[in-house]
């Protein structure tokens, strides 16, 4: 790992070392509401790896919080506004050609909303599982071309084209093209966590 890779994941480690202790939660405990590995929630706590976007997803989940709250760095922030600064985005997804997912604004849960600059690189694919039921996200190409995959089916799109979709697919963005692709991303799901908090009362 980088050293901004590797400050991150001592800091997720941190934050969900701290959200399973406030809970009083075991580490199998956490592992069996995420749907992890024991040695995964190790590992994410000693911050000796990077964990996947899907890993986390899934942590936040079942500790009932918002993924900004694992990854986000402390961003400026008041009673009306919150700032997060260029470059202080948390960067969760590397492309083997240099490509970014970079999540760069969210809302608190139990309704998240995050808001991703994505660069992909040419030959660069990322695939997302499904996320939770009903979760939709919006996406707006700024450069380049994308092409968006959704159960199975692909849509082209260029730059200024939009595409809104289900994310509770499996799902994935491409770039098939010979130059570098941008777009923004937001994510919308609904109710993060409730699952876990109603089994609970």
């Amino acid at each position: 790992m980088d050293e901004e890779t590797e400050t991150l994941a001592l800091a997720i480690g941190r934050r969900v070392r701290a959200q399973r202790q406030a809970r009083d939660w075991t580490l199998d405990r956490l592992a069996a509401e995420a749907g992890v590995s024991r040695r995964m929630i190790v590992n994410v706590e000693q911050g000796t790896v990077n964990p996947s976007i899907g890993t986390l997803l899934r942590l936040a989940d079942a500790l009932g919080v918002r993924l900004p709250a694992l990854v986000q760095a402390r961003a400026e922030a008041s009673d009306l506004v919150e700032v997060t600064r260029h470059g202080e985005g948390a960067v969760l997804w590397t492309g083997e050609h240099g490509g970014r997912g970079v999540l760069v604004a969210g809302i608190e849960s139990p309704d998240v909303v995050e808001l991703w600059d994505w660069t992909l690189e040419p030959g660069e694919r990322h695939a997302s599982e499904a996320h939770s039921t009903g979760t939709r996200e919006l996406l707006h190409v700024i450069a380049g071309e994308v092409v968006i995959e959704v159960a199975g089916a692909a849509h082209a799109l260029a730059a200024g084209d939009a595409l809104t979709f289900s994310g509770d697919v499996d799902h994935a963005y491409a770039n098939r093209s010979a130059g570098t692709a941008r777009f923004s991303l937001a994510v919308f799901e609904f109710g993060v966590g409730s699952s876990h908090r109603e089994a609970r009362s």
